[in-house]
């Protein structure tokens, strides 16, 4: 089957000046080039007019939790919530609208106390007063805290004299449990709520992957892939019920099960599912203050930094053991210290084993990674990805927590740039939806919704905030000759625009439409 696109500008990501045409070949890139030379090659090809339109390389996401975006549509939505009453009222209709019984565990995600009216976390007694005979839990907007009620508390076996994990925080106030949990707590007593129905599951599954594609994304990742997760994606691949590609990583201590369980996956596709590598965290959210810095939180008298949750032993063992798996190491690194760790721990890796940097390390997150910081990280291969959409919105919350000053080097990409580090860009879904453009427009125009232009140094042209989500994310995944630019012998993943953004004005960047996403030279989604 062949394929012939013209009519538009065709942005190949490999040179400037758009291409004339391009032809698809048994979802493969045959050929790029102008229109009469390839209609004299492409034979009886069916023939795509763009009228206009703009084709680019599919979208990659570079970090999201796919399954996390799965559970979130058989969840409460409470990130349009604004106060305690709005979500006590959403978790109340979710509930009646479910019919959700007695006894059955009821989980809401997305809620920001940064945006609520009481500027702090729910508590255990509101959630008590929505249900006392649902266990109840809400997901805070980046994952990494949360609340539950007593119901659940009970369920879990959590009492006032339960210690908080390393890395942790459990909430009491005067000796009594506030329902609030961080981090590592909040990361293993959420592993032990059960899951849903896995038809539920699997169909959520589906929505999801056409949701990634309505927003162009081709290539999607699974940010961290517990045992848990393993009977799910058994399933999915049992069932070809994956469209879209989707990279795994499982926690370090999981990596030699998941290698067990899926051995056709490991570094390679079987049926769109690949395991890429292994998972660490070494902080939290500089939203939720949890972040570990290298300077104190604003407001605080008590030169409160945030905190790590792996020890710097625990952390080389980590490097070590994805080293010997010859497995490609990924790290969430929100604080300056989080990212000083990191940067420590691969150097030390690097001069006993310097081929480890071809394993390409990555940071996720890298909100806080500094500009004096940047040097190393290029020295040492690392490469950052940016969830830079947090300065449009949370910089804000970040100039309140850092200071201007600090705040406006937030997702440093000039830096970067400046220095020729290949970065790429994410959004964190479900903590954002995979809006690559908004993800665009943010890395140009760095805006934050209250108005302030937070560190116009580090803005960066639309065509390299492009490569990020494109070309550099291929890297990332080890697969630049595969796909991320358009070139004859690459997958034939496009998505195709209402505009070029290459040709916008920056603040119209976020306002570009998707209009169609292809797969291997197939159509998965179309307004």
């Amino acid at each position: 089957m062949k394929t012939l696109y013209y009519g538009g500008p065709i942005r190949t990501m490999e040179t400037d000046a758009p291409a004339g045409a391009l032809l698809v070949e048994n979802g493969v890139i045959a050929a790029v080039g102008d229109l009469e030379t390839l209609r004299a090659r492409a034979g009886n090809a069916a023939e795509i007019d763009l009228e206009g339109r703009t084709l680019l390389p599919g979208f990659i996401d570079a970090h999201s939790h796919f399954s996390g975006a799965a559970y979130a549509l058989l969840q409460a939505p409470l990130g349009e919530e604004t106060d305690f009453a709005g979500i006590a009222q959403a978790l109340t209709r979710f509930i009646a609208d479910n019919r959700v019984p007695q006894g059955t565990w009821v989980v809401g995600k997305g809620y920001d106390q940064t945006a609520l009216a009481e500027q702090r976390h729910p508590a255990r007694a509101l959630l008590d007063r929505v249900s006392a005979s649902h266990p109840i839990m809400i997901v805070h907007q980046s994952g990494h805290m949360g609340v539950f009620n007593t119901c659940a508390l009970e369920l879990l076996g959590v009492t006032p004299d339960t210690l908080a994990p390393a890395g942790g925080a459990i909430g009491k106030e005067g000796g009594v449990l506030t329902g609030y949990m961080e981090e590592n707590a909040f990361l293993y007593y959420q592993q032990q709520v059960p899951a849903p129905d896995l038809a539920d599951l699997l169909d959520a599954c589906r929505r999801t992957q056409q949701m990634y594609a309505s927003h162009g994304v081709t290539t999607v990742q699974e940010g961290m892939l517990p045992e848990s997760l393993f009977p799910l994606y058994r399933e999915l691949l049992a069932r070809n019920m994956l469209e879209l590609d989707v990279v795994a990583y499982p926690g370090v201590d999981a990596l030699d099960t998941a290698c067990d369980v899926f051995p056709g996956s490991v570094r390679r596709y079987d049926r769109h599912f690949k395991l890429g590598g292994c998972k660490m965290f070494l902080d939290g959210s500089p939203q939720g203050r949890t972040a570990w810095m290298r300077t104190p939180y604003q407001g605080t008298e008590d030169g409160y930094c945030g905190y790590g949750t792996m020890t710097d032993s625990a952390l080389r063992e980590a490097l070590l053991h994805a080293y010997r798996s010859g497995m490609q190491p990924i790290a969430h690194c929100n604080g300056d210290a989080a990212a000083a760790q990191y940067l420590s721990a691969v150097a030390v890796i690097e001069r006993a084993h310097p081929d480890f940097r071809d394993l390409r390390p990555v940071m996720i997150h890298a909100q806080l990674l500094d500009i004096d910081q940047m040097d190393k990280a290029e020295q040492l291969g690392i490469i950052p990805s940016f969830f830079i959409a947090h300065v449009y919105h949370w910089g804000d919350t970040h100039i309140r927590n850092f200071g201007l000053e600090r705040a406006s080097r937030i997702s440093a990409a000039h830096a970067a740039l400046d220095r020729g580090i290949r970065f790429t860009f994410h959004q964190d879904t479900p903590v954002l939806p995979p809006d690559m453009l908004e993800t665009v427009w943010c890395a140009v125009c760095r805006l934050t919704k209250g108005g302030v232009t937070l560190g116009a140094d580090q803005r960066i042209p639309a065509k390299d905030a492009l490569r990020a989500v494109t070309e550099h994310a291929a890297y990332q995944y080890f697969e630049e000759a595969r796909r991320g630019t358009l070139r004859p012998g690459k997958a034939a993943d496009l998505v195709l625009l209402d505009a070029d953004p290459l040709a916008v004005p920056p603040d119209r960047l976020r306002d570009i439409r998707v209009l169609e996403t292809i797969k291997a030279g197939e159509t998965v989604w179309r307004a």
